[in-house]
């Protein structure tokens, strides 16, 4: 347990910045989870607009610093090639 006021702060902060870093995780994962179900569909349009909407989640994310830049962009590397062979056997 921390004793001094500002060991204490810190737990303070730590937990609170814990929780916003959680929900922001949280959200990238449900948008990749609705961009799968898109994907899972086969409709190619839904899917484009569920990857615009993953990648501009990522980038805010990885802007927080709250998940690395580079662990984000493997992300969007792996959705897009994704969605890639999604477009090929459609078109």
């Amino acid at each position: 347990m921390a004793h001094s006021l500002q060991a204490k702060k810190r737990v303070r902060q730590n937990a609170k910045r814990r929780a916003i870093n959680r929900g922001h995780k949280s959200q990238v994962k449900t948008q990749i989870k609705h961009f799968d179900a898109a994907l899972s569909s086969g409709d190619v349009e839904t899917a484009s607009e569920q990857y615009r909407l993953v990648v501009q989640k990522l980038d805010k994310t990885a802007a927080k610093s709250t998940m690395h830049k580079r662990t984000a962009a493997r992300q969007k590397s792996r959705l897009a090639k994704k969605l890639n062979n999604l477009k090929a056997k459609k078109g």
